[in-house]
This record gives structure tokens, sequence and C-alpha cells, in this order.
């Protein structure tokens, strides 16, 4: 519950546990284009400036970070910024209800933000904002979007200057051979996997699941099921918390969609769900497979915008490698009944637990842009009363037309 100041406003209870705190500075952080966090320390006292309502309040954060890529290399070809705008500051708000604290940095008190207009309004090319504008879609629709992460990453034994040392070729993989569900290898590297486990937790980003996957050095992790936007910023945090915890441990983890061409390439799957605040609309115990009609018209929908959202499920030339038959990745737009081959894996159990699993995404996704393409392809679906008009696989990629 908030509490008021000595002039009568309301104070978000993030910032009276800021001021109780006694901390100097505050970690604050935005998602560029490509689902990297960039972020800075703010003074407490330039803190509680930007956390002021509208229309005061706010920070600047110059809108390069909105084009340029992953290697701060700026783009040529956009016209949101550049040098032909002189790269001005972009506005950024924070929202107060991303409050934690980092539990690797002296616990720190961070914050997530969203680029703004002038007026308040939503900065059209902000991956959150794009994200928030479909969640509001599905809201006026009369659903609440559930949904958990997965994410397949490799680690590696190398710092920063041993990998510009070998200039990018060759790093040294955590483990050597392939190994999944390995209790040995999760024993071999115990405190890595407690520090992920228990520090993502602290960080308020559970983890449902921790395992090795097959690949050498590969791990796997499920995040908690959330509400969409509470989900895809558990999920950037994920990314970013697991290579700073593991930096620690001399540890690089890398969310490279495909690293070896001879190897699996990292998933970064999609559980999703629509609810109306008590029931999960997806279940139909009296239908075939128990799934419901608004649940077959939100996959036809994905099944049948797959290509159009294509951009923002497999963003690099590399997300592109891990496409590859025989790779535990799918390679056509097809549905199965837990079927691990398709690219929409209906999962079709308990009233809680049915869902669909989108498996097309790799790992270097930006979480933001993701689910907003598959949710709003689902949404559309739903709209358009779209009907599966193929049947499910059975087999191993059997049936479709492979992925451009």
């Amino acid at each position: 519950m908030a509490t008021k100041s000595k002039q009568g406003e309301q104070i978000h209870p993030a910032i009276k546990g800021v001021q109780m705190s006694g901390a100097s500075k505050v970690k604050v952080a935005v998602s560029d284009i490509d689902g990297v966090l960039r972020g800075k320390y703010l003074h407490i006292d330039k803190f509680l400036g930007a956390a002021e309502a509208y229309p005061a309040g706010g920070f600047g954060f110059c809108d390069v970070v909105l084009g340029w890529d992953m290697m701060d290399v700026t783009y040529d070809n956009t016209t949101a910024t550049g040098w032909q705008h002189g790269f001005p500051d972009a506005l950024a708000r924070l929202d107060l209800d991303t409050a934690r604290n980092i539990p690797w940095d002296a616990n720190t008190p961070f914050f997530l933000g969203d680029f703004v207009n002038a007026d308040g309004t939503p900065h059209a090319q902000c991956p959150r904002q794009a994200l928030k504008r479909v969640l509001k879609r599905a809201e006026k629709m009369g659903f609440s979007v559930m949904t958990g992460m997965e994410f397949e990453w490799f680690n590696f034994l190398e710092t920063p200057e041993s990998w510009a040392a070998k200039q990018g070729v060759a790093p040294q993989t955590l483990t050597p051979g392939m190994f999944g569900y390995s209790l040995l290898r999760m024993n071999q590297h115990r405190e890595f996997f407690n520090a992920l486990m228990d520090q993502m937790l602290a960080f308020k980003v559970p983890i449902e699941g921790l395992h090795t996957e097959t690949g050498p050095g590969v791990y796997e992790a499920a995040i908690g099921f959330s509400e969409a936007l509470e989900q895809a910023d558990r999920a950037i945090l994920f990314k970013t918390g697991t290579k700073e915890i593991g930096a620690r441990f001399g540890i690089m983890p890398s969310f490279m969609a495909k690293p070896h061409q001879t190897m699996p390439g990292c998933s970064g799957h999609i559980h999703q769900s629509l609810s109306d605040g008590k029931t999960n609309l997806f279940y139909d115990a009296k239908a075939p497979r128990r799934m419901s009609k608004l649940f077959e018209s939100y996959l036809a929908g994905q099944v049948a915008c797959m290509m159009e959202f294509a951009p923002m499920i497999w963003p690099t030339i590399n997300s592109y490698k891990r496409l590859v038959d025989g790779y535990w990745a799918p390679v056509k737009p097809t549905w199965g009944v837990d079927n691990r081959t398709a690219s929409f894996r209906v999962i079709a159990g308990s009233p809680k637990a049915t869902r669909l699993e989108t498996r097309c995404p790799g790992a270097d996704v930006n979480p933001y842009l993701a689910m907003a393409a598959v949710i709003a392809a689902g949404l559309h679906g739903v709209e358009k009363g779209l009907k599966l008009t193929a049947p499910p696989i059975t087999g191993t990629n059997v049936g479709g037309e492979n992925i451009p």
C-alpha cells in the first residue's frame, strides 16, 4: 500500500523501499532492439527525480540504443534515429513495479524503464512498449495472457580478455561431451548451478527447472510462468543476470542461436495460455485433445502468421542457421500434440497446465518483440475465427513446407 509524502502525494512502495534502504545509487535499464539491456547507475537524488509521476520525472537516454546493433554499429536504413537526427536523448520512464535488488551487486536497487514521447505516450520503437500494446489488445478482448519462457545456452570457459585474444574463434566449452540431464555434470559445476537458482530467485526471476542439455557446456532453464509482461521482464533479466553471475566463475554464457555448425542450436521456447483471470480458456474437457475452440483459433493464427513474424523470432542471420533438420529445431510451420519436432507444440493436459509451446524462436530473441509477435498472431486467429486447416503431425517434421 502506498504511503503519502508531506505534501499528501502518493509515494510508490518501491520508492519508499529505496529510501528506507539507505542506498546511494540505483541501477536502471531499458531494452534495445536486440534485447540487450542498456543501463546506467543513477545517484539516489537523480533517481528520486526520475521516479516522479508524469508530467515530471523521467530521464534522458541517448536514442542510439534504438538505432544500433549488439556490437554498437549504427544502422544506416532507420528513420527512427540516426546521424541525420544527431542522436538526441529519448525520454525514459521507470516502471516502479519492476523494483528488485541485485543480490550479486551488493543488493543495489534495480528498475526497468520504457521509452516514451515528450507527451507521455509510448515510444513506437520501444520493444517493451510493443509488447504492452499487444497486451492491451488482449485485455480489450477479455483475456489475460500467461506465458513462460525456456532458454538453452552454451557456457564457455572464457573471459572478455581471453575471448578477444582468440578473436572470437574456438571458445573452450565448460564441459566436453553431450550429457543432457546429467547429474554428474550438474555436480561438477554445482557452485554456478546453485548461484543461478538461488540468486535468480532473490532477483525475482524464479527458475522452475535447470538442467544440462545435450551439448558441451549447454544448460537449459525454464522461467516460472507468469503474466506476459512480467515474463518478458524476467526473460531479459535472466539472460543478463546469467552472464553477470557466470563472469564471477570465469564462465561466459552465450545465448547465440547456433554457436556450432555440427551441434544443436539454442532455443527460446515460449509457452502461452489465455485466461479470464480465473480459468485457463485453452482447456475444454469435452473437446478432442481437450483443446477449446479458442485455443484452436489462437494456434491457427500463429501457424498462419509464422512467416510474417519471422523477423521477431529469428532476428539475425545466425538465427536461421539453427533451423536445420535433425538438430532439435523445427523447420516447417507445423503443429503437433506433445511433439517436439513441430513448430507449435500443443500441451493438452490438466485444466491448469494446458498451453501452447511456440518452439520456433531461438535463444537470441528479444523477449519483448518475440512475445509481442506470437501473441499478436494468436489474437489475430481468435479475432478472425481461424480454423486449423491441417492435422497435427505425428512424425518428425512430416507435413508442410520447409521454412524458406
